[in-house]
């Protein structure tokens, strides 16, 4: 199979876990690139606070270049940043999903609309984190949404260390809001909640319907909850070593590295070496 497009989660896959990639992954990618192959950031983040990746990955603000943001619920091509496809979180669920989080004092919350990343009561930790990962955003201290009752929200998220204070929250809010969100777990702290019917694999296949590409001739790689439906609906799903078992074991390929040892270049020299 002749792959054109990788689709790749950003933590805990692409990136290091300083938030880097790696020169050898740079590399790699610009090997790709010439060769034809798109790579493509398929994040939860926002493709505003992504920018500076692109830089570094030598595709920003460049036509015929992409990004999928918000777990799928945006589509940009990086010239201009013109959003392609968008799918909206109704302000009425993204309110009441809010104010049910805000009523936890122990959980942090992050708003995304299209341009700008709102962050609700974040501890010391989680300031690091983004801080680690050059995400901007503004703080948010209102107890409810309706500030941004004109804006274009695409996913509220919460933050938590322990999976089971997510998973009870998840479960509170399929209880009490009368909207099927799709929820999804990602990088050992959140839980997000998109637009109903909103996956990263659903995207990667939208968006290779628009450029030519099948779903066949598309790699995803990731590791964790929030891409286990990229990796089950394109034609490669690929797993850094670091990945959550649920994620190996729905993958094609099991990376022999983790995403601290140059995961592209593994992937490039297991797939694309062999041509």
């Amino acid at each position: 199979m002749a792959y054109k497009m990788i689709v790749s989660d950003l933590d805990e896959s692409l990136l290091r876990t300083d938030g880097t990639v790696s020169p050898a992954d740079i590399a790699t990618i610009a090997k790709l690139q010439a060769q034809g192959v798109k790579f493509v950031p398929n994040t939860g983040r926002g493709f505003a606070s992504v920018q500076a990746l692109l830089k570094t990955i030598g595709t920003v603000q460049k036509p015929g270049q992409y990004v999928i943001s918000y777990n799928g619920g945006a589509i940009i091509e990086n010239a201009g940043n013109k959003i392609i496809a968008a799918h909206l979180l109704p302000h009425a669920v993204a309110d009441a999903i809010f104010r049910l989080g805000a009523a936890h004092s122990l959980l942090g919350s992050h708003i995304y609309t299209f341009h700008t990343v709102y962050v609700f009561r974040p501890t010391p930790e989680e300031k690091a984190y983004l801080a680690s990962r050059g995400v901007t955003y503004q703080a948010w201290t209102a107890p409810d949404l309706s500030a941004l009752a004109e804006r274009q929200i695409a996913k509220v998220i919460f933050e938590h260390p322990d999976l089971a204070v997510r998973q009870a929250f998840a479960a509170e809010v399929a209880e009490k809001v009368a909207y099927p969100c799709t929820v999804s777990y990602s990088s050992g702290r959140y839980v997000e909640f998109n637009p109903s019917g909103i996956d990263k694999g659903d995207a990667a296949i939208a968006l290779g319907q628009q450029i030519g590409i099948m779903p066949d001739e598309i790699i995803g790689l990731g590791d964790n909850l929030n891409d286990l439906q990229m990796l089950q609906k394109v034609g490669l799903g690929v797993s850094v070593a670091n990945g959550i078992p649920a994620v190996q074991q729905a993958a094609d390929l099991v990376l022999p590295v983790d995403n601290d040892h140059n995961p592209v270049t593994a992937l490039y020299q297991a797939v694309f070496a062999k041509r």
